[in-house]
């Protein structure tokens, strides 16, 4: 296939697939698409055989204590206070109603991700120290710098957007391409559905860059729809938790393969910023009367991150925060990468033909 995307990576296939697992990312890249890395975890250099693939980092536009107000050297204990008691007395309430343990007091209880500019600078330096085709960035624009620093480096930035005017302003800001993810998407999203947003972005920037669409995309049809509301390719995410080369936790595995469409739900409960994820009794909990509310970003992730290792080191399964999108109901067994691939773009393939059919000829 030959689209505007898969001509600006040289990609055989123009499907991109995210996710924090290095064996999943490899082995997408290796059968034709493009994938990108969540995590910087692991070495992933030597396991793509030379094929492009891309470093996802997390650059809020918005997040507490943005402005100057952080130091760098101390800003995880800055944050850390500024977390209230009766958060704090919340979540061990939960916890206790589930009958989950504490950590013992030499165990690990840091909860600062890349959540902030500060904390995720870093991340941006080492990916660029590696041989990455593509940079991208969710929650808002990429400061012009980091966007300039990727393009001396020979990296495109691409940038998740739900809006139309998100999509404005991240080009606006130098990224070489657009993905419009859609209100079905698993994790961080909107609240606007693909079928309308995709083609309000694809007319409003599609003339500068390319557009890909994500959210809801687990088939061949799907795809095949995407590209014709004006896409460049698609931005695929969860259908790649429940293949062979996942790191998915079984419990999650076997949680995911019985889920259906209509089990995911758009909470702030994991970073305080609306990300679909399945409904469990951990977000119900957050949505009763005494319940204090929503932290913003980073706090409430930074809140509930030793809670998250105390229920998975304890294996309080029905509280695992699990993101994942509502195409999960497609979601029915564990199948390797290179036969979900193949499957998308023969079921692709047919979608086309049956459309050719349907045209009269007369």
């Amino acid at each position: 296939m030959r689209t505007r995307a898969t001509e600006l990576f040289g990609l055989d296939l123009p499907l991109f697939a995210f996710s924090h697992c290095r064996d999943v990312v490899a082995a997408v890249s290796k059968a034709g698409g493009m994938g990108v890395l969540g995590a910087l975890a692991f070495r992933l250099d030597d396991h793509v055989d030379g094929k492009p693939y891309g470093v996802d980092v997390v650059m809020p536009a918005n997040y507490a204590g943005k402005g100057g107000e952080l130091d760098p050297s101390r800003m995880e204990q800055q944050l850390a206070d500024m977390i209230p008691q009766e958060h704090k007395d919340f979540i061990e309430k939960v916890l206790q109603e589930h009958d989950v343990p504490p950590l013992n007091e030499d165990e690990e209880r840091s909860g600062l991700l890349g959540w902030t500019h500060e904390g995720a600078r870093p991340q941006v330096d080492i990916s660029l120290a590696h041989p990455i085709k593509l940079l991208v960035n969710a929650l808002g624009p990429p400061p012009k710098d980091v966007v300039d620093l990727a393009h001396d480096h020979g990296v495109k930035v691409a940038a998740l957007v739900g809006s139309l005017a998100h999509a404005e302003r991240q080009v606006n800001q130098g990224v070489d391409m657009i993905v419009a993810q859609g209100y079905e998407a698993g994790g961080h999203t909107g609240d606007v559905a693909g079928m309308v947003l995709v083609p309000e972005v694809v007319d409003a920037v599609g003339d500068r860059v390319p557009v890909l669409a994500a959210g809801g995309i687990g088939s061949g049809r799907q795809m095949a729809a995407a590209m014709a509301l004006g896409a460049d390719g698609v931005w695929t995410g969860s259908i790649w938790l429940t293949t062979s080369e996942s790191d998915t936790a079984p419990v999650v595995m076997d949680r995911l393969i019985a889920a259906g469409s209509r089990d995911t739900v758009r909470s702030r409960v994991l970073t305080g910023k609306p990300a679909r994820q399945l409904r469990t009794p951990w977000t119900e909990a957050w949505e009763r009367p005494d319940s204090p509310g929503y932290l913003p970003m980073p706090l409430q992730y930074m809140a509930t991150a030793e809670a998250q290792r105390r229920i998975a080191k304890y294996q309080v399964d029905e509280l695992r925060v699990m993101p994942v999108g509502q195409i999960v109901g497609r979601m029915s067994a564990v199948r390797p990468v290179r036969d979900v691939v193949l499957d998308l773009m023969d079921e692709f393939i047919d979608a086309t033909q049956r459309l050719d059919t349907l045209r009269d000829e007369e």
